[in-house]
């Protein structure tokens, strides 16, 4: 493609230095707090309206509102133990066994006044009993009642009610089970399921489309020609949105963008007509080929170019209007992220998944902190502060995790982030942070 001159380039300032004109960003460095505020209030608003859908679809979603059981639970007066259901004025005494209950079936005869029946836990409890015994409390005698029925001792007497859950004592029909803003996971189906809910309303699962840019990158299933090199970032990223929605949200794979304006274009706008979540990779620094910023302010709302931190400096954020087939607008997330490997991971774990996580109804969608001690003495940053990648394990002597750095902090090496379980918040500042420090660390993995 054609350069533009520099005083044309639409992206960057110029001003006269000592050797010439210098380049810098139109762009406002923005503390990460107020960069992520902004993240979050415009994810809140771009959330798409709650669906119905089938609970057994429903696993790893979040409840858009209240779920209410359907019926009483338990529905009938049910036996907690196995023993006999009897009348409790009766005991204690010899009476004889007049049928069977077991879990899953209804007595089709009643125990009156001076008979009991055996029944199994869980079991309904038969017409004319008021309470159940435990068997360890019986004796099964060996002679039989003039009828020919088992005769049972009952060395204890009980109470009416007594080891019987009485109808709805778990859960009263129309009662609130499960609040909105819950994660449904196995306890919330099975609970759901047990009281009759077929159908919850939630929020969708949000739909994310990745591109990169630039023509030094080829498909990470091609052989790179000279000066080429295979895109990792795409992969990353795919891989990042499965492994924080358990496979719940929707990735979709847009390409590569050349270094071309048209090129770029169009795969911008089959990731906005496609997904809620366009992430880009490359194409936000200040070179003069990079072009994407251009296009965002085109197109939409660019709420923030820079952040103060490191690593992950050029980090864009925009807001697009997509108009949708039945003629309303949706407004789609842009996550323009750096280029370097681990800058995009960074800021992806930082700003793209807390606005995916509250899009898709997560009521607190930052990444959660843990306070860890410093292993080793940490160099600080005195222009911005950094997000250091550290392995933390669990010191059981001092009873606290300790940091482990994952070696050199390279923005361009990714194997500091292969092992990490965490990323260091350390501050802007001259000196260093000595071993043995209590420091704020961001997870960015389950530990153990």
């Amino acid at each position: 493609m054609a350069h533009q001159q520099q005083h044309e380039h639409p992206q960057l300032h110029y001003k006269k230095g000592e050797h010439g004109l210098v380049r810098h960003s139109p762009y406002t460095m923005l503390p990460v707090p107020d960069a992520l505020e902004i993240v979050l209030r415009e994810a809140v608003a771009a959330r798409r309206e709650p669906e119905r859908v089938e609970l057994a679809r429903a696993a790893g979603l979040v409840l858009a509102g209240d779920a209410r059981a359907t019926m009483a639970l338990p529905p009938f007066p049910a036996s907690i133990m196995d023993g006999y259901a009897v009348v409790a004025s009766d005991m204690p005494g010899t009476f004889p066994v007049v049928g069977e209950v077991k879990a899953g079936r209804v007595a089709d005869f009643e125990v009156k006044p001076g008979t009991v029946a055996r029944i199994t836990t869980g079991a309904p409890v038969p017409a004319g009993a008021d309470a159940v015994i435990k068997v360890e409390v019986t004796e099964l005698l060996a002679e039989r009642d003039a009828e020919g029925r088992q005769l049972v001792k009952f060395n204890v007497g009980t109470a009416p009610g007594r080891c019987i859950r009485p109808v709805g004592s778990d859960i009263q029909p129309d009662q609130t089970v499960v609040t909105a803003s819950t994660m449904i996971g196995a306890a919330e189906s099975g609970l759901l399921a047990t009281v009759g809910v077929k159908e919850v309303l939630v929020h969708p699962a949000p739909r994310i489309a990745v591109l990169s840019t630039g023509d030094e990158l080829v498909e990470a299933d091609k052989e790179p020609g000279p000066g080429q090199i295979r895109d990792s970032n795409k992969s990353m990223l795919m891989a990042a949105l499965h492994q924080y929605s358990s496979g719940r949200w929707e990735a979709i794979d847009v390409g590569i963008a050349h270094d071309d304006p048209a090129d770029l274009r169009a795969k911008v706008t089959q990731g906005l007509n496609e997904a809620d979540v366009l992430l880009t990779s490359g194409g936000v620094s200040m070179g003069e080929l990079d072009l994407l910023q251009p296009l965002l302010e085109e197109l939409g709302t660019v709420h923030f170019g820079r952040v103060l931190m490191k690593p992950g400096k050029p980090l864009t954020f925009a807001t697009v209007p997509v108009p949708t087939p039945g003629g309303g607008t949706k407004t789609v997330l842009v996550f323009a992220l750096p280029g370097n490997p681990v800058s995009s991971l960074v800021t992806f774990q930082l700003f793209a998944l807390p606005a995916l996580r509250s899009l898709a109804g997560h009521p607190q969608p930052n990444l959660r902190h843990a306070t860890a001690k410093l292993s080793f003495d940490a160099p600080l940053d005195p222009e911005r502060p950094e997000y250091h990648r550290v392995k933390l394990e669990w010191n059981d002597h001092d009873n606290c995790w300790v940091a482990y750095s994952t070696g050199n902090q390279i923005s361009s090496r990714l194997l500091s982030m292969q092992s990490a379980d965490a990323l260091l918040c350390l501050p802007q500042a001259e000196g260093t942070l000595a071993a043995g420090t209590f420091v704020k660390a961001l997870l960015i993995a389950h530990l153990n």
